[in-house]
């Protein structure tokens, strides 16, 4: 894509990456992520993707870039940081330049405005760190929920921010180009990112919020096997309420989320999330979710808990374990027993 000078250049490198953040942009603007780019002034500089480039052409993108010769305004990465074996990188290689991705990374981050996580594995290590993380994979400034990564706690871009984390498996996009336009117009600033490097417009919301299965919550009416409609946190592993994100107030490409799905929530914005030993089995302690919602006290919410399930409404009840619709509700009230 060529832009002119006036326009903010961005650069798009991928890691240990299953792509899974490019598809999911690609869904962004109704006339398409390209054109939405065009119109939002910034200029792709290379994608390893979409763009036509290759060769020694990208090689002469990235030594412009280093060499000063080109300006860098976002470098943003998808996919996280193979530093292995003995932080070579070589587990992760630029083809045609003899050079790592890691290092890569180390030369052109100073030089970038902003420097941008797009995905969990890019903003933590993710999916690739999970285990015994061979490759030793990390993210850009974290490892884990631990600051440092690839980049080191103390670094800074060279407007001052620390890596702006857009986390997420894959991120919605939205969150990706709400972000880039954000830097674009200087509209994000460090008071604008959480604890672990999150925009806060994201890290403000839970993916419990606008849930599709909240009346099932309210009153702890659970589905117990993945078909039923009932509430997934108390059996069926979710963690849409200790998980940052509103998937469920704005929906994918129109319609979908995780829970609107079936699926429970797995809290891919969340630091550690791959660690998890079984998606679809809520840990628990004495017979309480160990996940309890980090939006109140837990102790209040295990008295609501007793209090709401001894008020559960019938069709409440019967409907939360069934995989339609049982009893429908009713103009002259609801009964609470059979």
């Amino acid at each position: 894509m060529a832009g002119s000078e006036a326009m903010t250049r961005m650069l798009w490198l991928q890691g240990a990456s299953c792509g899974g953040c490019t598809m999911s942009i690609l869904e962004s603007g109704a006339s398409g992520w390209f054109d939405e780019l065009r119109q939002s002034g910034i200029d792709l500089i290379w994608h390893p993707s979409v763009s036509e480039q290759t060769g020694d052409e990208v090689v002469e993108i990235l030594e412009a870039i280093r060499d000063g010769r080109e300006r860098l305004d976002l470098l943003v990465l998808e996919g996280s940081v193979a530093r292995g074996p003995d932080l070579t990188g070589r587990f992760n290689m630029l083809a045609g330049t003899n050079r790592s991705i890691y290092h890569w990374l180390l030369d052109l981050a100073p030089l970038a405005d902003y420097v941008v996580a797009v995905g969990s594995c890019a903003a933590y290590g993710g999916i690739p760190a999970a285990g015994i993380n061979p490759t030793d994979a990390v993210g850009l400034q974290f490892e884990g929920s631990d600051i440092g990564g690839a980049l080191g706690a103390g670094f800074r871009s060279k407007r001052g921010l620390p890596v702006i984390n857009v986390a997420g498996c894959a991120p919605h996009p939205g969150w990706m180009m709400e972000s880039l336009l954000a830097l674009a117009s200087g509209d994000l600033t460090a008071g604008g990112l959480d604890a672990v490097g999150r925009p806060t417009f994201i890290a403000n919301h839970l993916a419990h919020h606008g849930c599709s299965r909240n009346e099932f919550y309210e009153f702890k009416a659970s589905a117990e096997v993945m078909s039923e409609r009932g509430c997934l946190m108390e059996h069926l592993g979710c963690r849409a309420t200790q998980a940052v994100g509103d998937c469920n107030q704005r929906s994918w490409n129109g319609g979908g989320s995780c829970t609107k799905g079936g699926y429970a929530c797995i809290a891919c914005t969340s630091p550690g999330f791959e660690s998890a030993q079984n998606y679809l089995e809520t840990a628990k302690l004495a017979g309480i979710p160990v996940g309890l919602p980090t939006d109140m006290p837990k102790a209040w919410f295990v008295a609501l808990a007793a209090l709401s399930k001894s008020a559960t409404p019938r069709r409440v009840r019967v409907n939360a374990t069934a995989d339609h619709v049982v009893v429908p509700p009713s103009r002259s009230g609801d009964k609470r027993r059979p």
